[in-house]
């Protein structure tokens, strides 16, 4: 069965494709292609990349042409040499299944929090950007990553458990020089955005954040460039993780003082919590911190507040000193950095 970007491609470039995917896997130096355009050649590999994270060992190729031929040779540009690359491609395969193995008697979604959560608890984002953690080699065995190894990494884990997922590639948002990356992953027979990588930049607070975790088009949307090619349409709005499995998605401003009040009588540090009582006008957001910082007083705490305002996730932080800036309300910025 053909993968996902490999369906997008037409007859003729579906065999430069076969070609790509049989020669590097086999991690031959030439591989002998019907193209000799670069240019299709190139678009042939971006999609190889995005539905295979096993070929983490290539950075690039070229293609070498003979004047008047019909066909033309992809040659790799590999990251470590062909005895190294068998070497790492083994351990990456151990892990791979010594970690699946964890997961593997949870159901659907508890395997889908699971590749989330090995993530965030697991992984560093790393600020060099060091070009193995743009592959599965930096989360998997170096614990650090960038999104596109992040979100690679997540899709060879749930291709192991069995469990159907993309990567997303998106183009740069403006005044970025590089676009980001991220998972489209089936729940419950249809398709959810998963963003690992903006909640690990949110998990900074010995928290899992799920922010991005199960959100339909209309919430990535809010924060998230449209992708580069073609992917499934996620048409659910109503079952992104705060409301279904943490059930802190909330309609009313009692709600966000009884859950507050809770959530300091258990001694929790921190209370997350989704806001789902209409849009997050400028008017409703303060009324909101009120609601958190009087029911947090009543009980001698006070409340540091931040805020996710695309995704109207709320954090707030028990503290026993009033912060100096007040109002306490920071912005979180949602990113790779």
């Amino acid at each position: 069965m053909a993968a996902h970007y490999e369906n997008q491609l037409q007859r003729g470039t579906r065999e430069t494709y076969a070609a790509m995917l049989k020669g590097f896997t086999a991690v031959e130096k030439g591989v002998g292609v019907p193209t000799v355009d670069i240019r299709e050649a190139s678009e042939v590999y971006t999609r190889l990349r995005l539905d295979h994270p096993e070929l983490f060992y290539l950075t690039g190729f070229h293609l070498r042409m003979m004047p008047g031929a019909e066909k033309s040779e992809a040659v790799a540009d590999y990251l470590f040499d062909k005895s190294k690359i068998l070497s790492h491609r083994q351990a990456i395969s151990t892990r791979v299944q010594r970690l699946a193995r964890e997961a593997a008697k949870l159901d659907e979604t508890g395997k889908i929090k699971w590749l989330h959560d090995f993530i965030c608890e697991n992984v560093r984002y790393d600020k060099l950007k060091k070009p193995y953690s743009h592959e599965v080699i930096g989360p998997l065995t170096q614990g650090v990553g960038v999104c596109e190894g992040i979100a690679k990494s997540i899709k060879l884990l749930a291709d192991e458990l069995h469990i159907p997922c993309l990567v997303v590639l998106s183009a740069p948002q403006e005044g970025q020089r590089y676009g980001h990356a991220w998972n489209l992953i089936k729940n419950g027979g249809k398709w959810y955005h998963m963003d690992a990588t903006f909640d690990l930049s949110l998990s900074r607070c010995g928290e899992i954040r799920y922010d991005y975790c199960l959100l339909g088009d209309e919430h990535i949307y809010r924060d998230h460039n449209r992708p580069v090619y073609p992917v499934p349409a996620c048409t659910d709005e109503g079952s992104f993780y705060y409301k279904d499995s943490a059930r802190v998605s909330l309609t009313k401003l009692e709600d966000v003082a009884k859950r507050t009040t809770q959530a300091v009588k258990k001694k929790k540090p921190r209370f997350v919590f989704h806001w789902r009582g209409g849009y997050l006008t400028k008017e409703i957001m303060p009324e909101i911190c009120a609601a958190a910082q009087q029911a947090a007083e009543e009980m001698g705490k006070y409340v540091r507040i931040s805020l996710n305002w695309p995704q109207a996730v709320f954090c707030l932080q028990f503290c026993d000193e009033k912060p100096a800036d007040d109002p306490e309300l920071e912005k979180t910025e949602e990113n790779e950095e």
